[in-house]
């Protein structure tokens, strides 16, 4: 098996993260990095910092130079990050040492890392988010057309009340319209741009540090900290943290699939499944088993990655490197997560004939508690209480409605709706319609 799923030749299209996979590659990385050297230089240059012409000469470079990733395996093992080895092998590419000599100046490795870093998460949240939008737009519809679509409400797995599908799909949506607008917020804080030096002073950098920070800053789109966040992980851990919500949302999407379409429930579709290898009658909920699967993957790696943020002094290598092995996984399951969802849902079809074959099992004892407040009418609430719990026993003792019962019982009393699932969804319609309006609101639907 591969080291990971999400580049794996086997496993790549079940767990598939699509463009976003591109982001987290060597070769990714680093370009990502020259970009973020060319503009250090480029801010230096138009501040008198370093020379103008060297400036100029190093921004070209970065645009015509190619390092292959694999020139930096060496250096890297033996210094423990790739920066020297990259600035190494662009100086004697460019074969312009009086130019060369600028590459860097001032800064360190962690700057040109985080800085790169940054570029491609912020890549990797529009990718996302994307993904998102169309998973909840599709949800939406789901929502607005079955919003009066009756079906079982189930709590500790077993029938409860009646809701809607359409309440369920929104129930599914909401929270991740919660999510996608908490995005601008979170750009703004954690999109940031690392320009401290060696030791989080910027000694080096001189005494106009904080404007070639703003000036790199604003060149490559980027927030700035106006401030050293070499120790501080927190801006990381906050779009780690997001991600993985990302990933529980659509894991509850994916049991609740799952558990829709078990056999004997059937009250959903899925609209493509896999085969089994050995049982031709199988069609297993494989999209939905993803994303479960992705969602214990980001909880568990978000508590290690959580661990790496008690940083030792200025600099701590091994919560460092436990970033690398962490953070790129996290991205990359909840990429992989938002691209499955958006294709499940635009697949997923209620099963109007299986949902009614549900409501109307059990003796009809789903309504069993709207039964409960009916008879208030006439007996105080523990005794309404009382008494449906005894027609509820002798209708799984004999076999027979809890309408009819009921009927029995309380002859003057008029229960009809009170059986009869279209009136008894509460909430659940305006829940579905008003998920749906929102999101057609905000141009998602």
């Amino acid at each position: 098996m591969a080291a990971s799923v999400f580049d794996s030749q086997i496993y790549g299209a079940l767990f598939k993260p699509g463009e976003l996979g591109r982001l987290f590659t060597d070769t990714a990385e680093t370009r990502a990095m020259l970009l973020v050297e060319g503009a250090l230089a480029k801010a230096q240059g138009d501040l008198g910092i370093i020379p103008l012409e060297s400036a100029q000469a190093i921004g070209r470079a970065v645009v015509e130079v190619a390092l292959d990733p694999a020139a930096l395996l060496k250096p890297t093992g033996q210094n423990g990050v790739p920066v020297p080895g990259l600035v190494a092998a662009f100086r004697e590419e460019m074969q312009a040492p009086e130019h060369a000599q600028y590459l860097h100046w001032g800064a360190t490795s962690q700057d040109i890392m985080d800085t790169a870093l940054m570029l491609r998460l912020r890549q990797a949240l529009t990718l996302i988010e994307d993904d998102l939008q169309s998973a909840v737009a599709a949800l939406a519809k789901l929502a607005r057309s079955h919003a009066n679509l009756p079906m079982p409400a189930r709590t500790y797995g077993q029938h409860a009340t009646p809701t809607s599908f359409g309440a369920v799909a929104a129930a599914w949506g909401a929270p991740l319209l919660d999510l996608l607008e908490e995005l601008p917020a979170l750009r703004k804080s954690c999109i940031l741009i690392s320009l401290s030096g060696a030791a989080g002073t910027s000694g080096a950098l001189g005494p106009r540090s904080a404007e070639i920070r703003a000036a790199m800053a604003k060149a490559l789109s980027l927030g700035d900290p106006e401030r050293s966040w070499h120790s501080d992980r927190g801006p990381l851990l906050r779009l780690a943290d997001w991600m993985v919500r990302v990933n529980a949302t659509l894991g509850k999407l994916g049991e609740d699939c799952i558990a829709l379409t078990q056999s004997g429930i059937g009250e959903l579709s899925l609209g493509g499944a896999g085969a089994s290898s050995t049982m031709p009658q199988k069609q297993n909920p494989v999209a939905p088993s993803a994303l479960v699967a992705l969602a214990h993957q980001g909880s568990g790696l978000l508590t290690a990655l959580q661990g790496s943020a008690l940083q030792q002094n200025q600099r701590d290598g091994a919560a460092w490197f436990t970033e690398w092995m962490c953070l790129p996984q996290i991205v990359l399951g909840a990429g992989s997560a938002a691209r499955l969802a958006r294709d499940l849902c635009t697949g997923l079809t209620p099963q109007e004939a299986a949902m009614r074959r549900a409501l109307e099992s059990g003796f009809g004892m789903i309504h069993a508690e709207a039964l409960s407040f009916a008879l208030t009418e006439i007996l105080p609430r523990p005794d309404a209480q009382a008494a449906v719990k005894r027609l509820c026993r002798e209708a799984q003792e004999k076999g027979c409605e809890l309408l009819e019962l009921a009927e029995r019982d309380f002859p003057d009393l008029s229960l009809a709706a009170v059986f009869d699932p279209l009136q008894q969804m509460g909430s659940a319609p305006a829940e579905a319609l008003r998920f749906a309006q929102k999101t057609e609101d905000l141009s998602l639907g």
